[in-house]
C-alpha cells in the first residue's frame, strides 16, 4: 500500500484528467454535450471530495490493507462510469 499522501494525490491527478476531457467535449461536441458536461462536472468533484475524505478517515473493523484495496476498487469502477458517460 502507497502511502495516504501518494493515494491523495492519484486521486487528484485522475479527476484533473477526467475534468480535462469534461471540458473538450464540452467545447468540441454538440449542444447536448454542453449541458451534459455541467452534470458530469458535478458529478466528478463529489466523486473527488469523497475518495479524498475516506483516504484520511479508514472505516474501523477492516483492516487497512483491505480497507485501501477497496477504496482503489471502487474508486476505479467510479472513473470507469464518468468515462462511459463521457464518451457516450
Amino acid at each position: 500500500m502507497a502511502n495516504k499522501r501518494t493515494l491523495k494525490k492519484g486521486i487528484n491527478v485522475i479527476c484533473e484528467t477526467l475534468f480535462a476531457e469534461i471540458m473538450a467535449v464540452s467545447l468540441y461536441g454538440t449542444e447536448e454535450n454542453k449541458r451534459n458536461a455541467e452534470d458530469q462536472t458535478a458529478a466528478m468533484v463529489k466523486m473527488q471530495m469523497h475518495y479524498l475524505s475516506r483516504v484520511s478517515h479508514p472505516e474501523p473493523g477492516m483492516t487497512p490493507k483491505a480497507y485501501y484495496k477497496d477504496l482503489r476498487e471502487k474508486f476505479g469502477k467510479q472513473v470507469t462510469e464518468i468515462l462511459d458517460q463521457i464518451n457516450s
